[in-house]
């Protein structure tokens, strides 16, 4: 049987309630307090009254953000998605200007991509179940 990989999935971007607790989770898993350095991000939909937008990489098969790099930093993810190297990348931001539903986060500091990973880390810190880590072929 072939080994499966995962990626996250938006279950039901209803069940949000804008807690955050997914994006301190995400920041929390590099060391990090607060928010600057999360992969997902949730924003509100114009009022707690309609809801909030949970905006996360949707790990494409043919992923724009790759494509665009100048300098071969992002490298195709094994299901989906990219992984960023660090060390190549040259802050030129293509890949968040290629991404169209904006899950390239920015960190500012370094100057460089934030990218999802996929590691369904966050999942395990929402507390209404709006994500899930799922298997994909």
């Amino acid at each position: 049987m072939a080994s499966k990989n995962k990626r996250l999935d938006i279950v039901d971007v209803d069940r949000c309630v804008g807690c955050l607790s997914c994006m301190f989770a995400c920041a929390r898993r590099f060391g990090e307090g607060g928010y600057d350095r999360s992969a997902i991000a949730i924003r509100s939909a114009a009022g707690v009254e309609r809801g909030f937008v949970v905006i996360v990489c949707r790990a494409c098969k043919d992923p724009p953000c790759a494509k665009v790099c100048p300098v071969g930093a992002l490298s195709l993810r094994k299901g989906g998605g990219v992984y960023l190297n660090p060390a190549k990348c040259i802050g030129c931001g293509f890949c968040r200007e290629a991404c169209p539903i904006g899950a390239v986060m920015w960190d500012d500091e370094l100057n460089k991509p934030i990218i999802c990973t996929q590691c369904g880390y966050c999942v395990n810190y929402c507390p209404h179940g709006v994500i899930e880590l799922v298997e994909v072929e």
